[in-house]
């Protein structure tokens, strides 16, 4: 990248944010660009690490979006739907990460490793979705298989970590523990029910037809990132004790027949997945152990499924705050880029 950047992070102080720093601080480097810290007032005389500088934290309400190239935004949906317009209006391009826009048909919803040509006309003023974190890692996966044979329908439960629900989540998990071991009385507060050493078959709302929002965003998101409305999604969304990353047990109908080593080949040679190597189950990739701080999605226990014809089973596994939400971010920001510098090089290359 050879330009030098403005960006704004919206919600910096949070658990996103400040993974959406550190990993731009990683990839981009931290010398030329210029990168403010947003939240709301009250957070004001704080500040946030970005890389090895500190950043103040700025107020987002009187803060002043012009000349910002991108605004990553991942504040709450209330926040995004008073902020991303003007910070649009500005000249941003916009990242949101809150579900305000995901359903919004004129909006992409991207997964750069799966509908990045839909990256291609974003220019200033552009608001670009990112996805749910469990549904990010899912299409990861089955975009290419998709591509190959088609798929008419996927079954999945997922086992999500607490960091799904933010700071508050964590920090629940960490003292129902300290609690339980303690032998003390355990008060849920951000959960319904206790969360230590504990699996809540709900997370979000309850929706009129029985799911739970979080499953129906796997239903409506999968659909609009594969670009197939006739893929049928069915989820079961579970919150268990685990700090970080995601986990999905994944049952999928393709609706071509297509071997299960055409399967392997597809997923070592599909960007941003890591197919384990060993046939043991018990090295399976697992949250703790393999997805926590790493930025792939992990596939394994891949194998037919014994119940239908054209079916496949795999678990997946990802870092939900950092490929589930904050890299995702950061690699649409990253597509965009790449994609204005090889349109000045084609330029040049045709200028006399």
């Amino acid at each position: 990248m050879t330009r030098q950047l403005k960006i704004a992070v919206v919600g910096a102080t949070g658990a996103v944010g400040e993974t959406m720093l550190s990993i731009l601080a990683e990839r981009l480097g931290t010398k030329g660009h210029e990168v403010h810290a947003l939240a709301s007032e009250r957070s004001l005389g704080k500040q946030v690490e970005f890389g090895r500088k500190q950043l103040d934290i700025e107020d987002l309400a009187t803060f002043d979006f012009k000349g910002i190239d991108y605004a990553l935004f991942s504040a709450g949906g209330s926040v995004s739907r008073e902020h991303a317009p003007r910070a649009c209006e500005a000249g941003a391009i916009v990242i949101d990460n809150t579900s305000e826009f995901r359903y919004v048909d004129d909006i992409p919803l991207v997964v750069p490793e799966v509908n990045g040509h839909l990256l291609d006309d974003a220019g200033p003023g552009t608001l670009i979705a990112n996805p749910n974190c469990s549904t990010i890692q899912m299409v990861v996966a089955l975009a290419p298989i998709h591509r190959a044979v088609g798929i008419a329908r996927v079954n999945v439960a997922t086992y999500q970590s607490v960091s799904g629900a933010g700071r508050q989540g964590m920090e629940e998990l960490a003292r129902q523990t300290a609690d339980r071991l303690n032998l003390k009385e355990v008060k849920p507060v951000k959960f319904t029910q206790p969360i230590a050493f504990n699996v809540l078959p709900a997370i979000d709302t309850l929706q009129d037809n029985g799911y739970t929002r979080e499953e129906m965003k796997m239903h409506w998101e999968t659909r609009k990132i594969l670009e197939d409305d006739d893929v049928a999604v069915n989820a079961t969304a579970v919150r268990v004790p685990v700090f970080f990353g995601h986990a999905e047990a994944v049952h999928l109908e393709t609706r071509e027949p297509i071997a299960l080593e055409d399967v392997k080949a597809l997923l070592q040679d599909a960007p941003g997945i890591h197919l384990a190597e060993s046939e043991d189950p018990g090295q399976a990739p697992t949250p703790a152990a393999t997805a926590a701080g790493k930025d792939g999605v992990f596939v394994g226990r891949l194998r037919k499924d014994l119940s239908h014809p054209n079916g496949i089973d795999l678990w997946v596994v990802s870092d939900n705050v950092r490929k589930g939400a904050a890299l995702n971010a950061v690699q649409i920001l990253e597509a965009i880029e790449a994609r204005q510098g090889a349109d000045e090089v084609a330029a040049t290359a045709t200028r006399p």
